[in-house]
């Protein structure tokens, strides 16, 4: 009896170590895989180029832009700090990518304007404006950015490569104007800028065309 005591004895000794080792095992199995997915994720982000990257501050609101990405598709992240309410991350995917961004308080509010300047992809680099503007330094609002071929002598011979600044409260929109059959690199019909100011709506505030001239 004093034998078989001992053999059980034994027995589970060992039947504890198996389990002790199996458990063992399975969390080197769920750590290693943990690991790997943190390191996966690691170098997605790491893998992410950064085609354009610029912080902006006006009264006292900070706006941290971010563009990255491959190919003909990027992602926009846009960061704002010092809003009272709502500083959530914006995240926009774009079909091409960010050329450049600037701050100023368009309508003389109080509170800022950002607009980040965008190209397609392709050799016709359409522009094209992305914009939010500050409610009362509660909360951020898109701003609404008319198509160009919306305003046919504005359009007129317009085949892309846009260039985008902030003159004074004013936005200006300037690009090279082309004749019948002039190829995308050899346009013959000058230069037209467009100048932009920002109004209010009932739903939100958009861009409406001012002046439009030639040179």
């Amino acid at each position: 009896m004093k034998h078989l005591k001992q053999i059980l004895l034994v027995l589970l000794v060992v039947l504890t170590a198996i389990a002790c080792k199996n458990a063992k095992d399975n969390l080197n199995w769920e750590n290693n895989d943990i690991e790997k997915t943190l390191n996966e994720e690691k170098s997605v982000q790491k893998d992410k180029k950064i085609i354009f990257q610029k912080t902006l501050t006006l009264q006292n609101i900070t706006f941290d832009i971010s563009n990255t990405g491959e190919g003909s598709f990027s992602q926009l992240t846009i960061q704002p700090t010092g809003l009272v309410i709502d500083n959530q991350k914006i995240t926009l995917e774009l079909e091409g990518q960010v050329t450049n961004a600037e701050i100023e308080d368009l309508n003389s509010d109080g509170f800022p304007e950002i607009l980040i300047y965008t190209i397609s992809a392709g050799s016709g680099s359409y522009g094209n404006v992305i914009g939010y503007s500050v409610n009362n330094g509660k909360s951020i609002s898109q701003i609404y950015f008319p198509e160009i071929f919306e305003n046919e002598k504005a359009s007129n011979g317009y085949m892309g490569h846009d260039e985008f600044a902030i003159i004074e409260t004013t936005l200006a929109r300037r690009f090279p104007v082309y004749k019948a059959g002039d190829t995308n690199n050899k346009p013959t019909g000058g230069t037209r800028q467009i100048e932009y100011k920002l109004k209010d709506a009932e739903a939100s505030r958009l861009f409406v065309i001012e002046k439009i001239s030639e040179y």
